[in-house]
């Protein structure tokens, strides 16, 4: 990110106004969540979010003044993409399905393959990737000086500065992600009984127990997404076993292998949340599943065999010939992952476009 210096230009004729410090914004921690990762150069504001979420919205970062962000990553769609590969403002397809942002306060890294150790650092990309938004930064800032709302946002954000630049564009955007919190679905609400009089269906139960035990006839699904934010917060990248392979050279995207640059982490993508699961098809890092059918499915007949693939895989599925579910286990699993879609969530028009 210190390479980014693409801007600071000094323009006498602007006019300076003493505005008062950023508001502190303080975040809403859900019963049971860890504590947020806040950076301490890029602390949360209400002047700071406000700016992120218009920067967010506005396709001003974009080659043709045509795309934001929420293109590929839509509010009815959990904020990621219904198409299996998001298309850019050039009419090319990208290589992985967008993935879903909500609870990124929380991720120890960003994107399937990790390559990105923090927010702000991944949402360079995309405004100068040249399948996404292709619009180098340079231009992207020039354009944002040129808006005297933003002028002045920046200013309330940041304090009087001239030099609007990817850096203090992509902290604001991340200050608006940051905010952007799910735990109120079916499954949060029926955790508190007592207060929500909420409670799960004979089939949503049987499923919350095939999801996280640990018998030959359950689904082990908690030994990758067993958090309370059913990811893996120890960012623990896994192979499981989507593809047969013998030799690295066969597969089209080496996922956190192509971050590491080593053998041994080939074929391997992040155990991404099942909040919200239900909303945010097509399912997997190419998005190659349309249903979560498909998914269990794949996991009962398909899962195959590669060098890397995940140990638990080998011994709780390949073992014992794929995923042993009870009867009627498959439509109550779904079921139980139905209860993790969280409406309030999805339906917050403070995330929605202000525009």
């Amino acid at each position: 990110m210190a390479c980014e210096k693409d801007l600071p230009m000094d323009d006498p004729s602007d006019e300076q106004v003493n505005y008062p410090p950023a508001t502190p914004f303080e975040l809403e921690i859900p019963e049971g969540f860890p504590p947020p990762k806040i950076p301490t150069d890029n602390p949360l504001t209400v002047e700071g979010i406000a700016l992120g979420r218009h920067l967010f919205w506005d396709p001003i970062l974009s080659k043709d003044n045509k795309m934001n962000c929420a293109g590929c990553h839509a509010p009815n769609a959990a904020f990621t993409d219904i198409n299996r590969r998001s298309i850019g403002v050039d009419g090319i397809a990208g290589k992985r399905n967008s993935m879903a942002l909500f609870n990124l306060a929380w991720s120890p890294s960003f994107l399937w393959d990790g390559s990105e150790e923090t927010l702000e650092a991944q949402i360079l990309n995309p405004v100068r990737d040249p399948v996404e938004m292709h619009l180098d930064w340079k231009t992207a800032s020039e354009k944002l000086r040129t808006e005297p709302t933003y002028k002045k946002m920046f200013a309330q954000a940041f304090g009087i500065i001239t030099d609007i630049d990817s850096l203090t564009t992509a902290k604001a955007i991340a200050q608006f992600l940051r905010t952007m919190v799910s735990a109120g679905s079916k499954y949060d609400k029926a955790l508190n009984a007592r207060e929500t009089g909420v409670q799960l269906s004979d089939s949503e139960l049987n499923g919350f127990t095939i999801f996280f035990n640990d018998s030959k006839k359950d689904g082990h699904c908690q030994h990758c997404h067993g958090s309370i934010l059913f990811s893996n917060t120890d960012d623990y990248f896994r192979n499981n076993g989507l593809d047969a392979w013998d030799n690295i050279n066969e597969l089209t995207d080496l996922g956190f292998g192509g971050h590491t640059g080593l053998d041994r982490d080939a074929g391997k993508f992040k155990a991404v949340t099942l909040r919200n699961i239900e909303l945010s098809a097509p399912y997997m890092h190419d998005g190659r599943f349309q249903t979560l059918e498909e998914v269990v499915d794949f996991y009962i007949d398909d899962v195959k065999q590669s060098p890397t693939l995940d140990p638990i895989m080998k011994t709780d599925f390949l073992q014992v010939g794929g995923l042993r579910l009870p009867e009627n286990g498959k439509e109550d699993l779904i079921a139980f992952l139905k209860t993790l879609t969280d409406w309030d969530f999805v339906n917050d028009t403070s995330f929605h476009s202000p525009f």
